[in-house]
């Protein structure tokens, strides 16, 4: 690893590790998939960010061997040995396409389309002045390249710890997800509840769906599905909610916390007779919730009734014209 190292930095990347990593260095051959969580800096004393993939709630992935259009952070994963966290200081002529690659990123976290308004225009005409990528601070540095610090942590991975590593991960990382949930930090939350479903789903491959042994990994699953949820909810990412908790009713008829979830998801999006049912189902399995289902009720009356008048002087408008 230190040939890798000090390739890199004759060539104008510089590492610096924050904390080690365990085990052999991986054998990074292509088609190999690499999961971490990334923070982009701009160099200089106050080293602004400019993307982070916790705060988006989802690590990245990357696969070897498939060009991306960053390959420094390919050189860079090279060099990491799984739980590494290093930062790594590059030159611009390694991040000239970064505002391309960062564009793509938030787009897909974003929800839309991540090649939305590359299709008709090639690389190098996307470098010049005149084109923006619609992010006021990656057209600025699309127009004016930078060194960039890249602060990379590579996930362990679930696919390669053993059954019992797995099932004991599983509390610590739903601890950290409620502790981090607790200081506000959402996104960050909704990133360990991923991890540690991704540790009981792969476990669950391995069972006969239906079985003892499924349904009890199951039931451990759904918890940390439905406080997923929670920080989707937060995140106003409500499609989301209503994929996952329709999934969980088709499994568990009387999951209440799925039916207010759900309720809440359909409330946002304006499907208000779907939002009304769901209420009403919390409230025929638990009464007691009776407080809080009638005020979700009242909210979604009273934005009902402020979208009416909104649409009463919109459409006086349109045709007093």
């Amino acid at each position: 690893m230190a040939q890798q190292v000090e390739q890199l930095r004759a060539d104008g990347v510089h590492k610096e590790v924050l904390r080690e990593g365990t085990g052999p260095l991986p054998d990074f051959r292509d088609g190999t998939k690499a999961t971490f969580h990334y923070r982009t800096l701009r160099c200089g004393d106050e080293e602004t960010p400019l993307d982070d993939s916790r705060a988006r709630g989802k690590p990245m992935e990357l696969i070897a061997g498939k060009k991306f259009k960053l390959p420094v952070w390919e050189a860079a994963l090279r060099t990491m040995r799984p739980g590494e966290r290093a930062r790594f200081r590059c030159d611009a002529k390694h991040v000239v396409l970064y505002p391309l690659v960062s564009k793509s990123l938030r787009n897909i976290a974003a929800g839309k389309d991540p090649l939305e308004g590359q299709r008709h225009c090639c690389s190098i005409a996307q470098l010049h002045e005149h084109y923006s990528l619609g992010y006021p601070d990656l057209d600025e540095l699309q127009k004016n390249p930078q060194p960039l610090i890249f602060d990379i942590e590579v996930l362990k991975d679930p696919w390669a710890m053993t059954d019992e590593e797995k099932l004991q991960a599983v509390p610590l990382i739903h601890k950290e997800g409620n502790e981090l949930y607790r200081q506000g930090k959402v996104r960050e939350a909704a990133a360990k509840y991923y991890d540690a479903i991704a540790c009981l789903k792969n476990l669950q491959m391995k069972e006969q769906p239906g079985s003892p042994d499924w349904i009890e990994l199951d039931q451990k699953i759904t918890p940390l599905l439905l406080n997923y949820c929670q920080c989707k909810l937060q995140c106003e990412e409500y499609y989301e909610v209503l994929d996952h908790c329709s999934s969980i009713l088709n499994k568990y008829e009387d999951n209440v916390k799925a039916y207010f979830k759900r309720g809440k998801a359909h409330a946002a999006v304006w499907n208000v007779a779907e939002a009304q049912a769901d209420f009403a189902k919390v409230l025929a399995l638990d009464p007691s919730l009776h407080p809080v289902v009638s005020k979700e009720l009242r909210s979604l009356e009273a934005r009902l009734r402020e979208k009416d008048a909104e649409d009463k002087i919109r459409f006086k408008g349109i045709f007093s014209q």
